[in-house]
C-alpha cells in the first residue's frame, strides 16, 4: 500500500485586497505553485506611489495552528515620491526623487475558512538603489478577499 501526502502553504489561488502600514495600498497575490506566490504591491507615500513585485516561498501550518502560513521573499520597487515630504532630505532638496531598489518580506497570514478572506501582517524592508536609501519601517497589515 502506498500513500501520498499534498502538503499545501496556501488555502487560495489568488487574492486581492488592501494594505495599511507606513505605506497604504492595494496589494494582489497569485500562487504559481503549492508554496510559491509572486505578489504584487501599489503603495502610496510621501505624495507618491511605489510598485513592489515580489516573490514568496509559503510554508504551512506556523505554530501548528491549521490555516495560519508563514512566508519569505524578495523583489524589487520602483516609484517617486515628492522629496518636500521627505523628512530626511536635506532642506535644500525639492522636486520628485527617484526610487529603485530591492525588497525583501516576511511576514505570517492567516485564511478564514469560513469566509473567502486572508489578512497577513509583514515586514518588507526595502534597499533603494536611487534616491532614498534604506526603509525598514515598512511593516503592512493586508485584508484580501481570496478566489
Amino acid at each position: 500500500m502506498c500513500a501520498f501526502v499534498t502538503v499545501k502553504a496556501q488555502d487560495y489561488k489568488t487574492a486581492a485586497g488592501v494594505r495599511f502600514g507606513a505605506s497604504n495600498g492595494i496589494t494582489l497575490k497569485h500562487f504559481i505553485k503549492d508554496d510559491a506566490a509572486l505578489e504584487g504591491i501599489l503603495a502610496f507615500r510621501y505624495r507618491g506611489f511605489n510598485f513592489t513585485g515580489l516573490y514568496e516561498k509559503h510554508f504551512s501550518n506556523a505554530f501548528k495552528v491549521n490555516r495560519l502560513n508563514w512566508y519569505i521573499g524578495a523583489g524589487g520597487n520602483i516609484g517617486v515620491i515628492d522629496r518636500d515630504r521627505y523628512r530626511w532630505y536635506d532642506e535644500k532638496d525639492e522636486g520628485t526623487a527617484l526610487l529603485l531598489g530591492i525588497d525583501g518580506i516576511i511576514g505570517i497570514e492567516y485564511n478564514f475558512q469560513e469566509v473567502p478572506l486572508n489578512v497577513s501582517l509583514d515586514w518588507k524592508p526595502m534597499i533603494n538603489l536611487t534616491g532614498v536609501y534604506f526603509w525598514g519601517d515598512e511593516v503592512g497589515l493586508s485584508i484580501r478577499y481570496t478566489f
